[in-house]
């Protein structure tokens, strides 16, 4: 494939779509990038993907893997060849997305208010109330400008055609778009020509969009809002995040301890008194945030504040109940959703998938479990999910017996074969399995996408889970402009 060892032995399968490579040669967006590699000696490349992680060491670019009680942090992995998407397959992409969003929002509004879509029977109204992020608390609660998904990370895979499908919705607290912004920088630091000559567009303006979108929010009108941004604290994974994306806001980072409600208003303690709180983009989950009306036993929110939401003295990001959205069992009827609310078709493609409760469909899944992938509704990082073609026997029996014991907390889909992109690993390009989570803004004035997102890397040989709690790794996402 080329004349530099870095090519040698690189095989691209059938089994798998090949982001670069189409079998007999180098696919258009990829040429430029190509040449460059062809004649880059090894050992530079070596020097380069060093730097790279010197830079995130030096950066403090970390996750935090649990193992027990115990939580390490980790470097994030990072891949020093890019991921390029076409003008086209952008638009494509995004158009896809916002279409969802749109119909997610819309759905959200209804089944916390009038509930058309159960009354007409699209979905069952077992599906909603059975689904642990349904909050009754939030039936006829106006949100600020009808919006509930401000945030959101939409996983986009690619299936061995090439046929982009949609294989999850992340509407409560989506994390990753950091490591989007680090890989940019981390780029721009060690090939700072390639972006240029590429003319990649840029993503670095995602957290002005972001606090625009959230400055809008403010229940007050106000010229100069003041908008924080709750954490659970240091011990949390997504904490380089949340200080991270504080810091490039210009927006103060706080705790639950930090705030405090009075007369159903939100304040911040400060060395000067107590300051007025307008919007929280919160990243602790739904059943911390308010010990008074949710978990009472909890540190990490603040007391009386869905009182101070419910009545529009404070804007919260995302809105509370927004998981009943991307419950697993729930995307199964977000095409019907875009049909229903929009009278359209849907643009992006669901993953074909299984209710394990519906008898037939189950049966049919146990019978073919090597081609299965059988997941918990409501888990993430690549946890509570079996692989039927890579686990054992036992596994799988005991797995069943789960599911067999609760039904609607899994799906099955069948296994895709996740497009593969070349990746630097051991002196050699070789392909690794990837996806991509595009980020999305839901403002007033509408949805905003930075063009690319965070593309996660199957760092191991054969592996299709991309999740850095997996193994995973991440690789800086290209959207070219023509």
């Amino acid at each position: 494939m080329g004349s530099s060892a870095i090519f040698n032995n690189y095989t691209s399968g059938n089994e798998f779509y090949d982001e670069m490579y189409n079998g007999s040669s180098i696919r258009a967006p990829y040429k430029k990038l190509y040449e460059f590699l062809k004649n880059y000696p090894a050992e530079e490349l070596n020097k380069k993907e060093e730097m790279a992680r010197r830079l995130f060491m030096s950066q403090g670019v970390t996750f935090t893997v649990y193992s027990g009680d115990e939580g390490i942090e980790k470097i994030f992995p990072f891949d020093v060849v890019p991921r390029i998407i076409t003008a086209e397959e952008w638009n494509y992409i995004e158009s896809g997305i916002k279409q969802r969003l749109k119909a997610l929002n819309l759905f959200l509004n209804d089944i916390y208010s009038n509930q058309f879509i159960i009354k007409d029977k699209i979905i069952p109204i077992d599906m909603i109330y059975s689904c642990e992020h349904y909050l009754r608390e939030m039936h006829n609660l106006k949100v600020p400008h009808d919006i509930f998904v401000h945030i959101s990370g939409i996983d986009i895979i690619r299936d061995a055609d090439g046929t982009f499908y949609v294989l999850e919705d992340n509407l409560r607290t989506p994390s990753g778009v950091s490591y989007m912004l680090e890989n940019r920088e981390i780029t721009k630091r060690i090939f700072p020509d390639l972006l240029p000559q590429n003319s990649v567009r840029p993503v670095t303006n995602y957290p002005q969009l972001l606090y625009k979108s959230l400055a809008a929010l403010s229940p007050r009108h106000n010229s100069n809002p003041n908008i924080v941004m709750l954490t659970p604290g240091i011990y949390n994974s997504a904490y380089f995040e949340h200080s991270t994306l504080a810091r490039l806001m210009g927006i103060e980072l706080v705790e639950g301890r930090d705030l405090v409600v009075d007369n159903h208003r939100v304040f911040m303690k400060t060395t000067e008194g107590l300051q007025r709180v307008d919007v929280i983009y919160r990243r602790v989950d739904d059943e911390y945030l308010d010990p008074l009306v949710f978990n009472s036993g909890s540190m990490l929110g603040v007391a009386g504040l869905m009182s101070a939401y419910r009545r529009g003295h404070v804007a919260i990001v995302n809105a509370p109940g927004n998981g009943v959205a991307d419950d697993k069992a729930i995307y199964i009827y977000v095409p019907d959703m875009i049909k229903y609310y929009l009278n359209e078709e849907p643009i992006l493609k669901n993953v074909p998938t299984y209710k394990m409760e519906d008898v037939s469909e189950r049966k049919y899944v146990f019978e073919h479990i090597e081609n299965m992938v059988i997941k918990k509704t409501n888990a993430s990082g690549g946890y509570g999910m079996i692989i039927g073609n890579s686990a054992t026997e036992n596994e799988i029996e005991e797995y069943k017996k789960q599911v067999v014991l609760d039904p609607r907390s899994f799906i099955a889909q069948p296994i895709i074969s996740l497009s593969a992109a070349p990746c630097y690993i051991n002196g050699k390009l070789q392909p690794r399995r990837i996806d991509l989570r595009p980020f999305a803004i839901f403002g007033p004035s509408g949805i905003e996408i930075v063009p690319g997102g965070l593309t996660r890397v199957a760092l191991k040989e054969g592996s299709l889970v991309v999740n850095s709690s997996q193994g995973g790794g991440s690789k800086d996402t290209w959207v070219l402009n023509s």
